[in-house]
């Protein structure tokens, strides 16, 4: 078989499914994102928590780096919806994929 030759028989073998079946199977690419997106703004959400705990903390102890320590965490635990609102302003609301917990 040759690369040419597979082309073909690939479409032939798509224009045989159905339309609803590739449109399910979009929808539960789509729904598998979501679950992984909710645990990637779950452990973020406690990474920058965890930030801004330990810049909390160094600022109680002198240390000058504790202010970027804080803004470090407040990006990383609000990163979804700053993603969010970015995509809503610049009008690509259906590029947003909603987390699924």
């Amino acid at each position: 078989m040759t690369p040419g030759s597979l082309l073909p028989a690939l479409r032939a073998k798509t224009l045989l499914l159905p339309r609803g079946v590739v449109l399910a199977q979009l929808q539960s690419l789509r729904d598998n994102f979501g679950y992984a997106l909710a645990l990637l703004f779950m452990i973020g959400f406690f990474w920058g928590v965890t930030k801004i705990w330990t810049g909390a903390n160094a600022i109680s102890k002198g240390d000058s780096e504790g202010k970027s320590g804080i803004l470090a965490g407040v990006i990383i635990a609000a990163a979804a919806a700053i993603m969010a609102a970015l995509y809503a302003i610049f009008g690509m609301q259906d590029a947003v994929i909603t987390p699924r917990f």
